[in-house]
């Protein structure tokens, strides 16, 4: 069986609360759209603390993972963690994450593209706004830092959630879209990014 081209790649994206008030829907499609990746979905809604929780636990060691990452980051600053359980750390971060997405509308989307999961979160930046690099999107639109945002007890408002892998992309995009939802379809750039000759540019 002939392997996939990463041309089908898809990422799942979602625009968070913030970013929508902020007016930066635009610049931030813009931003996928000029490195060459095509929306294959997109809808606003507000979102329910249900869906919510179970985008987050849709991979079932991701209380783990996140809370034994959120530990180690503590004490990477010198700082002492809220907790030693990875569980307990999380039960906390995943409540403010609910009141914050659910907060107002968001924009989800699928983007499609070479790499597309990779290419989105180098071009998102990482997931603290402070210590993100200048020219991603984070980096550039928000200062938003966890020095703020956990003695007032919230989620770091940071833009954007975007698909950490290729399979978690594929179970987000299934949790927040149906599969008649997904356009299929042609650009013309798509001849320029992926055509091996550039055949039949000259007339």
């Amino acid at each position: 069986m002939t392997e996939k081209h990463p041309k089908f790649e898809r990422t799942f994206v979602i625009i968070k609360p913030d970013g929508v008030q902020r007016s930066l829907v635009g610049e931030i499609i813009k931003r996928f759209e000029q490195v060459g990746l095509k929306l294959a979905a997109m809808k606003m809604l507000v979102p329910t603390p249900e869906q919510i929780e179970k985008h987050y636990t849709l991979d079932p060691e991701w209380r783990r993972v996140t809370g034994e990452k959120t530990i180690k980051g503590y004490l990477s600053k010198g700082l002492k963690p809220p907790s030693e359980d990875p569980l307990e750390i999380t039960a906390k971060i995943l409540a403010n994450l609910k009141k914050y997405l659910a907060s107002g509308p968001v924009v989800a989307m699928v983007l499609q593209g070479a790499h597309a999961v990779q290419i989105v979160r180098k071009l998102v930046g990482g997931t603290e706004p402070l210590t993100s690099d200048v020219g991603s999107i984070r980096g550039d639109f928000v200062l938003d830092s966890y020095q703020m945002s956990d003695p007032d007890n919230r989620a770091v408002r940071n833009l954007i959630h975007a698909s950490g892998s290729p399979k978690e992309a594929n179970d987000e995009i299934s949790h927040w879209f149906s599969k008649v939802d997904l356009v299929d379809y042609k650009l013309v750039q798509d001849h320029i990014l992926y055509d091996v000759n550039l055949d039949g540019l000259l007339e």
